[in-house]
């Protein structure tokens, strides 16, 4: 009886205290009835709930004193489940501390954060960073990552065990303050596998929508990662053109054989010689087989329709294309590509971002004074600028801001840029003149890319939106909304039946041209994507961040294949071999790094628990002296390009 009438004299004093005076009357009356009284044992939440309430505002000493027996309470566990239970303690720092600051105690959210922000700064640096700029309640609604944070729940998975002994601690304590921080950011995905299992789990911790389910929802969508119909490459293999090296061997030591046998009927007294030397030239092919590993045949992608009306291409072209892919090299883990890297010199500190044709033959460079400088390889200290001065590169002027993408037509013959002045911008390498500006963006363009059919290309920008075009229509034809942040990069498919968008909200997604809806969420990353990739028969797709690390996603599944470790710094650009085995990364650690395709993608996940054998996937890594690697590319014939500016300050 005690209890229940200190439970009613904590309702009073909240009802009075704000302001519910129908409430507190009601309260009174009901008291005064000797009515049966409400029964809070049967529900002991609400009673601590109640008494949170009840409880002074202007107390803030719960945060200080709550997340530090959490924290003693978390390091002294078990250590089967100490890793499990270390991740909820990041999640409850940032949102103490900035329940703090939205409740206006700035000098004690200093504090707090000054106390416990070196837990966390392994793993989380760039994000306390943004947080240390926090100083006001209207920082909190202003800066874009706390909103994000306020608004989204975190998504952690752990094991049953784990849980309980989380939810056991906190009814233990009464630690109403943290559980009101877990209840309202923290999302529990409770799994009945052994702790050890998701320990390299990349989906462990990561930030979701409003929804819960929207990203599974959502994964659940059909698509079509086939290459399109009546392909060039289709083309060739039918007519049987397109060869691996060991059967152009085979076929070459058929027609020696052949030749061999008209020579030993037409001259028999040499016939001895003769099988000598066919003896030799057998154990020769033999032991080039025996360095090259067997290649187990992969089955081929499907074919689809495209969604896109596809530009007509003119016969001198395709055959062009064609002599390109019967003369690839084709490349594996012991058979590398040859490197042609462009240095740009004496930029002063002003390149933004750099581009490769198809072919090599020209780079462009986007400069911080607006200009966009094409340079062709064959003409390089032949032409001749005003008064006569030489100048090695065209000069295209036209932007009103810095530019921050530039990208060729898959023949050369067009240009894109994107800038800070919202507009996209199409150039002729021919006329050497500008010939569109496509306007549609409200805030800076941060990348823009051709369709691997030309006519078409995507846009992303800071308006947290994605773009398809047309070169012939100046408005866009679709756009993709979705993204809560910056939309950082973007990439088509293999097919042009969808495009990929990477953003400073750590998530990457895939949408369909056609209807412009996103059929694909894919969440892991830990920091903004800076660079996407798709596999040539479009079955998989690299993405790098702002940390140097690269994701290898399934896109039937929408689940991360394999993480590839590696890179110390920001990976700019990526790039798959045309044949899908390798894939190159450049990355501001002034590297570029070679990757096992094939192993990484079919290996077990779980193949080795003692430690991640995803980060073994490296074949090769080429550091350059000190040029940040800003973009890569494979021609046709699979000779990779890359370009990167000399740099004092790595």
């Amino acid at each position: 009886m005690e209890n229940m009438q200190a439970v009613n004299s904590f309702v009073a004093a909240y009802l009075k205290k704000k302001g519910f005076k129908e409430a507190e009357q009601l309260l009174e009356d009901l008291q005064n009835k000797e009515s049966a009284p409400i029964d809070f044992h049967n529900d002991p939440d609400l009673a601590k709930f109640i008494h949170h309430f009840s409880q002074s505002e202007d107390d803030v000493a719960q945060y200080q004193d709550g997340y530090s027996k959490l924290r003693s309470w978390t390091y002294s566990s078990l250590d089967l489940y100490k890793h499990e239970l270390l991740r909820v303690l990041y999640p409850v720092f940032i949102h103490s501390f900035m329940d703090l600051v939205a409740k206006g105690h700035l000098q004690e959210a200093r504090t707090f954060f000054n106390a416990f922000h070196e837990d966390h700064e392994l793993m989380h640096s760039r994000d306390l960073q943004k947080l240390e700029g926090v100083l006001s309640q209207s920082h909190l609604e202003e800066m874009e990552f706390a909103r994000s944070l306020r608004q989204n729940k975190v998504n952690i998975k752990i094991c049953q065990y784990s849980y309980d002994l989380l939810l056991q601690y906190l009814h233990k304590t009464q630690s109403t303050a943290m559980l009101g921080v877990i209840n309202e950011h923290i999302n529990f995905q409770v799994t009945s596998v052994e702790p050890g299992s998701i320990s390299d789990d990349t989906e462990v911790v990561t930030l979701i929508g409003s929804c819960q389910d929207a990203a599974s929802l959502i994964n659940q969508k059909e698509i079509h990662w086939g290459l399109l119909e009546d392909s060039l490459e289709e083309r060739l293999e039918k007519e049987g053109g397109l060869l691996s090296d060991s059967e152009k061997t085979e076929a070459e030591n058929k027609e020696g054989d052949v030749d061999d046998s008209k020579k030993r009927s037409v001259e028999g007294g040499k016939q001895g010689a003769s099988t000598k030397k066919l003896k030799k030239d057998k154990a020769v092919n033999a032991t080039a087989k025996s360095a090259r590993p067997e290649a187990k045949p992969t089955p081929a992608a499907p074919r689809v329709k495209p969604e896109l009306t596809l530009p007509v291409m003119s016969t001198e072209v395709e055959q062009s294309i064609l002599e390109d892919l019967r003369n690839r090299v084709q490349l594996s883990s012991v058979a590398l590509p040859s490197v042609s890297f462009y240095t740009f010199l004496n930029t002063h500190n002003g390149l933004n971002c750099s581009s490769i044709s198809q072919d090599g033959s020209l780079v462009a460079g986007g400069f911080s004074d607006s200009s966009l400088k094409v340079w062709d390889m064959a003409k390089l200290g032949q032409q001749a600028g005003p008064n006569g001065v030489k100048r090695s590169y065209t000069l295209f002027q036209g932007h009103s801001g810095p530019v921050y993408s530039a990208t060729f037509s898959p023949l050369g013959d067009f240009i894109l840029s994107s800038s800070a002045d919202t507009t996209i911008r199409l150039w002729s390498t021919k006329l050497n003149a500008n010939l569109v500006c496509y306007k549609g963006h409200n805030y800076p363009v941060w990348d823009v890319q051709f369709s691997p059919v030309g006519h078409y290309f995507a846009s992303s920008s800071h308006d947290r939106t994605a773009r398809i075009w047309s070169m012939d229509r100046i408005q866009p034809l679709r756009i993709m909304a979705g993204h809560l942040s910056d939309v950082d990069c973007v990439q088509w498919h293999a097919n042009c039946n969808y495009i990929a968008t990477g953003s400073s909200d750590r998530t990457v997604r895939l949408w369909d041209v056609q209807s412009g809806e996103c059929v694909r969420i894919f969440i892991g990353h830990r920091s903004m994507i800076l660079s996407l990739a798709m596999s040539p028969d479009g079955r998989y797709m690299a993405s790098g961040d702002e940390d140097g690390t690269i994701m290898m996603w399934d896109l039937s599944s929408g689940r991360c294949v394999t993480p590839l470790m590696g890179h110390t710094s920001c990976v700019w650009s990526l790039a798959f071999s045309c044949e899908g085995t390798l894939l190159a990364s450049g990355s501001a650690d002034c590297t570029v790094k070679l990757w096992d395709v094939t192993t990484s993608t079919k290996a077990p996940k779980n193949e080795d628990k003692s430690g991640n054998p995803n980060r073994l996937r490296s074949l090769k890594t080429l550091a350059t002296k000190s040029s940040p690697v800003y973009s890569l590319r494979f021609s046709r014939r699979n000779l990779l390009f890359a370009a990167g500016v000399l740099s004092k300050n790595v």
